[in-house]
């Protein structure tokens, strides 16, 4: 089923305030339970007068439980999360699912035209736009349009994002594991690392969670890019969720092998270049590192000796982000470096350890 939406009253009359026990409402339709509706959602208009529709899909199971949103592209170059929401909309089996997943894919239709990070009406970030308000900003009035529509309804949010252009994320969860629920969540989602945080005032996970929608961000890979890997670990992550809210109740609790936990500002740092030039990058991203080791070097043109910039690891710990454009002005962030504790190392050098042994039988 496909429904053109826009603002007004429901078809049938009904307000928002009249909704029923099960029945997913929003302005200008209803969802009931064991149906499932594809929607264009009108959130704005071009500079033409034509309508600027978001694709949402809202599964709303048999049973009852939570409503869960998942979101992204709320940039609109970060194109792995559109993948992950798209896949569990549409190539899932929902048919014994207790409650309701709202499913954004994209949310900055106007960027994700562009292939551009903010909205192309002058450059607003629609992440710092939440929860958004009515007579205000282009941007505020889409997040408005967004947050009080298809987030305000939910219980919890998974919020997906990439690093920026010319930066490249390995997969993890941003919460403020100071709420439990958030805690719960965050850890529910199976991620290697979760930094720990309540995020920058107007982000989507920072004002849902305030607005009582315990809400994480997953961040993976780069900009203008489908990574197959990280999309399917993303998804593990997803299904873990549903498995631990009772979504999904045939589905499991997934755990990760290791986790570290970073919520002490001396356990995280962006190094960051200190002088101009041309990046020769020795470490990638998931990379362990131990203090001293070459993180890499920025050189001129010419390639003058003297003129070698080497950029050393601070202290032992793992590489979450690192640069791929391999151009830098000084203070331009090269790498994002989290510390781990003795017991968390041993076991990731575990892990590494068992992959290159599988990697060599398979390739034997």
């Amino acid at each position: 089923m496909n429904d053109e939406a826009s603002s007004g009253e429901a078809p049938d009359g009904r307000s928002d305030s009249d909704s029923i026990e099960g029945v997913f409402t929003y302005n200008g339709g209803r969802v009931d339970p064991g149906e499932s509706t594809n929607i264009r959602y009108s959130i704005s208009e071009t500079y033409l007068g034509d309508p600027v529709k978001i694709p949402v899909t809202v599964i709303n199971g048999r049973h009852p439980g939570p409503t869960v949103f998942l979101s992204a592209a709320a940039h609109g170059d970060e194109l792995n999360g559109i993948e992950v929401v798209r896949e569990v909309a549409h190539d899932w089996d929902h048919s014994e699912l207790y409650g309701t997943l709202i499913c954004l894919p994209v949310m900055n239709v106007p960027g994700f035209l562009a292939q551009e990070r903010y909205l192309p009406i002058y450059d607003r970030d629609l992440n710092r736009s939440f929860p958004g308000r009515e007579g205000s900003t282009s941007a505020r009035r889409m997040a408005h349009e967004i947050f009080t529509n298809f987030i305000e309804p939910c219980d919890l949010g998974i919020d997906f994002h990439t690093s920026t252009r010319g930066r490249t994320n390995m997969l993890h969860v941003r919460a403020d594991m100071s709420d439990s629920i958030v805690s719960r969540l965050a850890n529910a989602y199976s991620s290697n690392v979760i930094i720990a945080g309540d995020g920058a005032s107007g982000t989507l996970r920072r004002e849902a969670t305030e607005a009582g929608i315990p809400t994480i961000t997953v961040e993976m890979g780069e900009a203008h890019r489908f990574q197959r890997r990280l999309i399917d670990r993303a998804l593990t992550g997803v299904a873990s969720v549903l498995a631990e809210f009772g979504l999904h109740r045939d589905s499991s609790v997934h755990w990760p092998g290791w986790r570290t936990i970073i919520d002490d500002d001396d356990e995280k740092t962006w190094l960051r270049a200190d002088a101009g030039g041309i990046v020769d990058m020795k470490q990638g991203r998931g990379a362990l590192v131990e203090e001293d080791d070459v993180i890499c070097t920025i050189t001129n043109p010419f390639k003058e000796e003297d003129e070698v910039v080497t950029v050393d690891a601070p202290f032992t710990g793992l590489i979450v982000g690192v640069l791929e454009n391999p151009v830098v002005y000084p203070g331009n962030p090269l790498c994002h470096l989290v510390g781990l504790s003795p017991d968390t190392r041993i076991a990731l050098e575990r892990e590494r350890t068992a992959e290159r042994s599988r990697a060599d039988l398979r390739s034997s």
